[in-house]
C-alpha cells in the first residue's frame, strides 16, 4: 500500500465515520440529554480512535475495524492492543465531558432561576398593567396618572362679569 493509497483509505474512512455519527446523532435525538451526550461521545471514540498496525512503518488503522476483523478471523494479534485503546480513549473522554458537565450544571441552574425570575417579573407586571387598564379614566379628576392637576378656579371674575376662556393646546 502506498501512502496516496493509505491516506486515500482514511479519507473514505473518515468520511463514512462522520456519515455514521451524523445518523447516531439523529437517532438519538430523543433520549434525555444527560444520556444522549455521553452516548455521541463514546460513538465519536469508537468510529474516530486510531490504533497500530505496524510499528515498523507507523500505519494506523481504526481501532473498531481491526477488533472486528481479528475477532472475525480468529485472529488475537491486534486485537487486544486495538481494545485497550479504545478503552484508553473513551475513558479520557467520559473523564473530560464529566468535568464540563460538572462546569455547566451550576451554570445552567442559575440561568434557569433567572429565568423563572424575570418570567415572575413579566407576569406581575403584565398584572399590574391589566389592573391599571381597568381603572376608569378620569382625565381631570384628583390623581391623574400623567401628574396633571385641573386647572386652579380665578381668584376674582374679569371686570366685565365674564371669565376669560383660553383654548388648551
Amino acid at each position: 500500500m502506498t501512502e496516496n493509497d493509505y491516506f486515500l483509505a482514511w479519507g473514505i474512512y473518515a468520511f463514512a465515520a462522520f456519515g455514521c455519527l451524523m445518523v447516531w446523532m439523529r437517532l438519538t435525538t430523543w433520549i434525555w440529554r444527560w444520556l444522549r451526550q455521553p452516548l455521541r461521545l463514546v460513538m465519536a471514540v469508537v468510529l474516530f480512535t486510531p490504533t497500530i498496525v505496524d510499528p515498523g512503518k507507523s500505519m494506523f488503522a481504526p481501532a473498531v475495524a481491526m477488533t472486528a476483523l481479528d475477532i472475525l478471523f480468529k485472529d488475537a494479534g491486534h486485537a487486544l492492543p486495538a481494545m485497550s485503546d479504545l478503552a484508553m480513549y473513551s475513558l479520557v473522554a467520559l473523564v473530560v465531558y464529566l468535568v464540563y458537565a460538572l462546569v455547566r450544571w451550576p451554570i445552567e441552574r442559575s440561568s434557569r432561576a433567572r429565568r423563572a425570575e424575570q418570567a415572575a417579573r413579566d407576569e406581575a407586571q403584565a398584572r399590574a398593567d391589566a389592573q391599571r387598564r381597568d381603572e376608569p379614566d378620569e382625565p381631570f379628576g384628583a390623581g391623574d396618572r400623567y401628574g396633571r392637576t385641573p386647572p386652579a378656579p380665578p381668584a376674582s371674575p374679569s371686570p366685565a362679569g365674564r371669565m376669560r376662556v383660553e383654548p388648551r393646546l
